[in-house]
Parts: structure tokens; sequence; C-alpha cells
């Protein structure tokens, strides 16, 4: 093989493979997983059976914890669109370690995001009523259709960058379970390596990038269709569209750091998840944070400075009011902060940038609870002679259960695409490092249990 700059194949190959036959602490995390899932499944069978009286939803609040939470979750699904096509069509290099891990994201959290959406209904079984009973004008329905159609292309989108690794895993897995191996043969789809093959690849990969851009913004674009096409005060706004997709950037991207930071550390694979690449998406996340900064201020300024009626009362909750507290939190501490702190490059490690984005991702989570719940407390809908509960609201246990499982799952999915599969592309990695596809090629077709590298005539 001739000398590359930085990795020989055998070495990628070993260091990407490695960490599917490692289950160094794989157990105690599916462990602790499903014990938050099965503790999720309890409460879920207690509000099938009684209902959503186990909530603390009501008449005025029929929108809580399960609603911010479907918000969220397609949010943070949204960075898969942002790194694999936005930052791929722009032929960004850095990206390449780190694409598949923003697909996992993307493929796990939109998943459940559907899921979300049964379990807030007190009657899952007429969920088909959706598609067969359809409204075109319905927002739902077309949330229904962009949550469906972004799941086809996120798995089509990291499906096809698999396909090229297939052979590698197939030669290097012959260890592992039949069933694993049955994957694998399945996935391969009579990839023989041509160079015609690749380019067949490298092309579907384009169109699927383009594809999925529109698919991606009008995902979060008909999600804040939901909230924004009522005339309830706090929903009744011509920005949300952009001001939910700025703020989904922001979640995903730091899902994403923090997931790196996870398997950089668990896999030892320090070489290509660099101190550069959390540089870089510290960087991101300043830009996509600063315009999320924007929409926030345009968001609140025009309604505090009209001022109408009803209006004062939501401004005066989230400044000042009940909600405060939680306002203040979120945005200082999950926008505000990470932003100027982001700026500085010693935040930039790989340490501080993860613990960064989990306070912006937990900030990200409770700012979909004010956008949510706050307007409904403040009804449009005189709210006299009815208990004081009514306008007051506050998740239940069975409601945090059932969110917490749905959380689990996500990761359980996440977690599972990470053991099956490299979590880096295997030839897009080696092509970075110089390696041709014919080398590739000799490669798997010469390979030697220890590895060692192949000579090329």
């Amino acid at each position: 093989m001739s000398n590359t700059e930085n990795k020989s194949l055998g070495k990628i190959v070993n260091d990407l493979t490695r960490p599917l036959k490692n289950h160094k602490g794989f157990i105690f995390w599916i462990i602790f997983l499903a014990l938050v899932i099965i503790n999720g499944l309890v409460a879920y069978y207690g509000q099938l059976k009684i209902g959503l009286g186990t909530t603390a939803l009501s008449d005025y609040v029929s929108w809580g914890l399960y609603i911010s939470s479907f918000i969220f979750f397609v949010a943070t699904a949204l960075v898969g669109m942002l790194i694999s096509s936005v930052l791929g069509l722009l032929g960004i290099k850095w990206i390449t370690p780190i694409a598949r891990i923003a697909e996992m994201v993307a493929i796990g959290f939109v998943m459940l995001a559907g899921i979300v959406i049964i379990l807030d209904m007190g009657r899952p079984e007429r969920l088909l009523n959706v598609f067969v009973h359809a409204r075109i004008q319905s927002p739902i329905f077309w949330d229904a259709t962009v949550v469906t159609f972004y799941v086809i292309i996120s798995l089509l989108l990291f499906l096809l960058p698999l396909i090229p690794d297939i052979p590698f895993l197939k030669k290097t897995m012959t260890d592992q379970p039949k069933w694993k191996q049955l994957i694998y043969k399945m996935l391969s789809f009579g990839w023989v390596g041509s160079e015609e093959q690749y380019k067949i690849v490298k092309r579907s990969m384009r169109i699927l990038a383009i594809l999925i851009i529109p698919v991606a913004l009008g995902i979060h674009t008909v999600t804040s269709w939901l909230f924004a096409m009522t005339p309830r005060i706090g929903w009744d706004s011509t920005i949300f569209g952009p001001y939910y997709v700025s703020g989904a950037f922001v979640a995903g991207s730091a899902a994403v750091v923090i997931l790196m930071y996870v398997i950089r550390n668990t896999y030892k694979i320090k070489d290509y998840i660099t101190e550069m690449h959390f540089d870089k998406m510290a960087k991101l996340l300043v830009l996509v944070m600063l315009v999320y900064v924007y929409f926030n201020i345009n968001e609140y300024i025009v309604p505090a400075y009209k001022m109408k009626s009803g209006d004062d009362a939501h401004i005066f909750a989230l400044f000042a009011g009940h909600f405060a507290l939680m306002f203040w939190l979120v945005q200082i501490g999950g926008l505000l902060l990470p932003t100027v702190l982001f700026l500085f490059k010693p935040f930039r490690k790989p340490l501080p940038a993860m613990l960064i984005s989990i306070a912006v991702v937990i900030g990200a989570f409770f700012k979909r609870y004010i956008i949510t719940v706050p307007t409904l407390v403040h009804s449009n809908f005189p709210a006299d002679n009815v208990p004081a509960s009514y306008t007051e609201y506050w998740p239940t246990f069975s409601e945090w259960s059932i969110t917490f499982m749905a959380i689990a799952l996500a990761l359980l999915i996440v977690t599972i695409l990470a053991k099956l599969f490299p979590i880096m592309p295997i030839w897009e990695v080696a092509h970075d490092n110089g390696i041709s596809n014919h080398e590739m090629n000799l490669f798997i077709e010469n390979k030697q249990e220890d590895n060692e590298e192949v000579e090329i005539p």
C-alpha cells in the first residue's frame, strides 16, 4: 500500500470496526435504558387503562409535556439535514467523521417524534383516521406526512453511505453472531466496489441531500403551523417557521456535540474525532445560536411593543410572573451564556464544549415547554367559576415517566445503530486519507486476520 499522509487502510478498518466488537459498559447502558423504558411502559399502561386523567392535562391546558417533547424531538432530528446535506453539499470536509453520527441522531429522534404524538392521544387506536379521513387543509395531516418522508429519506441517507462499508464488515466481523452477519449480507446489495458503483452511491447521496432540505424545513415549518394558525396569544406569529427551524439547528447541533464526546471517549477514536471537530461544531453552534437569538428578540419585542389585549398577561408571565424563572434560565443559561462562552477557544475544547452543549439541550427542551404551556394557561376564553387547577399545569410523575421513556427509546435506537455499524464511513475516511478505491478493493480481497497492510503492485 502506498504511504498516506495520515493512516493506513488497515488501521482505519481496525479502529472503526473495533467498537462493534467491544462491549465494555454496553450491557450496563442497555440495562439502564431498559429500566427507564419499562417504567414508562408501566405509566403508559395506566394512561391507557384510566385515560388522560393520569396526566395534568385539562380542558384548558390540552397540550403539555408530550407536545413539548414532540417539538423537541423534531427539532433535534433536523441536525441530519444541517450537517449531511447543507454542509455536505458545500463540500466541507471536516464533517466526514461526524456525518453518520448526525444521521443516527436524526433517525432516532424523528422516529420517536411520531411515537410521542401517539402517546399524547387518549384513543391511540384512532391514529389511522388522520390518514383515512385526512383533511388537506389540516396542518396535522401535513405534519404526519412530512415526518414520514423525513424518516424515509434519513434512513436512505444513513444506508447509502453504509453500502461501501459492508465488505469491510463482512471480512472483519466473521466472529460475530450469525444474525449480525446476515444483516451485513442483506445490506451489501451486490456491492463489488467498481468505480461505477461508487459514482452511483455518490450521485444518489447528493440527490437525497438535496431532497431532504425542503422536507426537513417543511417538517418543522408545518409543526410551527400547528401553533401559528390559531389566534391564541403567544402563538399568533408570522415568524414561527424560521423561529422553529433556527431553534432546531441549535438543539440538534448541541446533541451531536454531546454524542461526539461520548463516542470519542468510549470508542477511543480521538485520532478521528479531534479537537478540531469540537472547535468547528462550537463555531457552528455560535452561528445558529446568534440567528436564534435574533428570532427570540423579534418574537417577544413585537408583541411587547404592540401590547394588544392579552399580550400583556402573556409577556408578564414570561418575563416577571409564573414562568419567569424557567424563561430566564432557558434564555440565559441555555442560549445567551453558551453563545458567549463558545466565542473563547478554551470553551471549544471537547469537555467544555460537551458540558455547554448539555446546558443548550436542556434549555432547548424547556424552551419548547415555554412555547406550549403559558399560552394555554392564559386562555382566550373566560376562566370564571372553574377550579384553579384548570389554569395551572405541571406534568405528573406519569407524564415524566412516559417522556423519559421516549428519550430512552431514541437513545436506544442511536445505541443500536452505533453497535451494528461503524459510527463513521470507512470508505470516506479512507478517501480523506488519500486511499483509492482500487487499494480498498485489493485490501478486501486479500484481507489478513491480523489486519496487515496489503502490498499494492
